[in-house]
């Protein structure tokens, strides 16, 4: 493990800016970058209004198809923003009586993104007028010209980086498009979506046609945006926070309630970070093990009885993945033991690939490593046609990794048959004969940037003034959500004196603590006889860690939840 660097948030914004709340939130929202207390406020009528470039166009090629009937196809994506984006698509343009189907690539198949050999296959069981695409697209030029060639009008839809002019589509509608000035770059697929569709049904009100609530589809958006892990800035905290409401108030889509109710949670409780760590995986276990088919309807589903059943499969395909993710991480580290690399040792980004491995697990099994090592990582596994390898990749914190592959495939055209992604993701497709000479530039690219990139870092909010532990503050901090990616939960640090502590289940961490005023209070370290190192004969210790309640028999108490542990 590499060793971790503690240091303070720096305030990006001025904490004088908050006069009405206490110095200690403040400090908080200031290390995030709030501008002001109105960002506090998440209601619908702060959205940013929709500037987007292409949605007026996109607007008109869709109403025009409504109104006259003709055949709508959406192509989705087959992650969880993909698939909310679809079933978003489908529900709100059902409702304005649209004759509208959808198709999502299998990805073993297929790979990702409107290709030809998508566009063809759209033809063959639609033969439709107009092609949508939802969470991708934006590099689809192939794509968007074989549609054309079959007799389609075209609408991007989408919000993946691209640094080339757009495909010639009819509409293309993307924050991130050359040209694009909206000002958040940070709507996921689904967030695209949701503006295209509020804004065609208002248009459609106002001249007095069939039209749709799509606001009643925020836990949809919510889902989709937090399980892709966007940027959570005010216009997406508005966004998040409308679609968790949405849930805990059982104004949600049936298949929600499923899956919530299969992973034993009460919708009444839920936090946004349930979307990403308990729906978001049982929707992209989907995608990853089978087809997205199954999520999607299960979205769609009307009513329960519809929707259990396909929560089930859900749930279960998850459950595989976690085996074989579980299996492929361990024939990972063991590949990154034999090569006998220890953290002063290791290469600049962490390049792997067996021909087993499963291609639907790839990108989890590169994210746990990029946490782990704390190094940009790609994981490959063998694509179906035997000459290619895909790719899936996870960076760290200023290793811009969808333009370092971009790098390589400028510098050696031959090494990279595609990629797209982001800053902190990307996938690509490389030649299986190519995998050594793709790893060797890779990693050079890689080592030529600033060393202090590799160094973990833990960045806290620095001490919890003693008056703050307290219920109270934890009730404080939850007004402030959604926390999420670029708005982190807070998480504090400091030195304690150790009363007592004992183990739980031989794994888990129990600690009574004394602060400096003689409070005393208890602290848990979930898994910590594997993350730490504890010694019971030291007074004092060193914790980073978040505030929580612990709710035991009735009693509510203040506890911290250990992140990181030193003496």
């Amino acid at each position: 493990m590499p060793k971790t660097l503690i240091q303070q948030r720096s305030f990006i914004t001025r904490p004088e800016n908050f006069q009405g709340v206490s110095p200690f939130i403040a400090q908080i929202l200031a290390r995030r970058g709030v501008q002001s207390e109105q960002e506090l406020e998440l209601k619908l009528k702060h959205l940013l209004a929709p500037t987007m470039k292409g949605l007026d166009a996109a607007i008109q090629l869709m109403d025009q198809a409504i109104d006259q009937q003709k055949k709508i196809v959406i192509v989705g994506d087959y992650d969880a923003d993909g698939a909310t984006s679809t079933a978003l698509m489908i529900l709100a343009l059902r409702d304005m009586g649209a004759n509208v189907a959808y198709l999502v690539p299998d990805r073993f198949k297929y790979g990702y993104g409107l290709t030809p050999a998508i566009a063809d296959l759209a033809f063959a069981n639609f033969t439709p007028d107009l092609l949508i695409t939802v969470d991708n697209g934006i590099s689809s030029h192939a794509g968007v010209e074989q549609a054309q060639a079959h007799g389609m009008q075209v609408i991007i839809t989408d919000h993946h980086l691209t640094t080339k002019e757009t495909p010639k589509a009819e509409a293309v509608v993307n924050p991130n498009q050359l040209g694009c000035e909206f000002p958040s770059k940070a709507l996921a697929g689904v967030g695209v979506a949701f503006y295209l569709l509020a804004n065609l049904s208002s248009y459609r009100s106002q001249l007095g046609k069939s039209t749709s609530k799509v606001a009643q589809y925020l836990d949809l958006v919510a889902l989709g945006t937090y399980a892709d892990v966007a940027s959570l800035d005010y216009n997406n905290r508005i966004l998040v926070d409308a679609g968790v409401k949405r849930i805990r108030q059982n104004q949600c889509r049936a298949g929600i309630s499923a899956l919530l109710d299969i992973a034993g949670r009460d919708p009444a409780s839920l936090k946004a970070q349930d979307l990403g760590f308990v729906l978001g995986p049982r929707i992209n276990a989907a995608g990853r093990m089978e087809t997205m088919d199954i999520g999607i309807e299960c979205l769609l589903a009307a009513d329960l009885q519809t929707a259990y059943p396909l929560a089930q499969q859900l749930n279960q395909l998850n459950t595989e993945r976690r085996q074989v993710e579980s299996q492929m991480k361990q024939e990972a580290l063991s590949e990154l033991t034999q090569l006998e690399l220890d953290q002063e040792h290791l290469p600049a980004a962490l390049i792997l690939f067996e021909p087993h491995w499963h291609q639907g697990v790839i990108g989890i099994v590169a994210g746990r490593l990029k946490e782990q090592f704390h190094r940009p990582s790609i994981v490959f596994a063998s694509d179906e046609d035997g000459i290619h390898i895909k790719g899936s990749a996870r960076s760290i914190e200023g290793v811009h990794i969808r333009d370092a592959i971009e790098m390589i495939a400028e510098q050696h055209p031959h090494l990279v048959s595609h990629f797209g992604g982001h800053a902190a993701a990307a996938g690509l497709t490389i030649q299986k004969q190519h995998f050594d000479e793709f790893k060797q530039a890779f990693e050079a690219l890689i080592s030529t940037m600033d060393e202090s990139l590799f160094q973990a870092t833990l960045w806290t909010d620095g001490e919890l003034p003693t008056e703050n532990f307290h219920i109270e503050t934890v009730d404080f901090l939850q007004n402030l959500t959604p926390w999420g990616q670029k708005f982190p939960s807070p998480i504090f640090e400091g030195v304690f004196n150790v009363l007592d502590y004992r183990w739980l289940k031989e794994m888990h961490l129990k600690l009574r603590l004394a602060l400096q005023d003689g409070q005393i209070v208890e602290a848990i370290a979930f898994n910590a006889r594997n993350k730490f190192e504890f010694d019971a004969m030291q007074d004092n210790v060193r914790l980073v860690y978040e505030i929580d309640k612990n709710e035991f028999n009735g009693n509510v108490s203040l506890q911290l939840r250990v992140i990181h542990l030193e003496q």
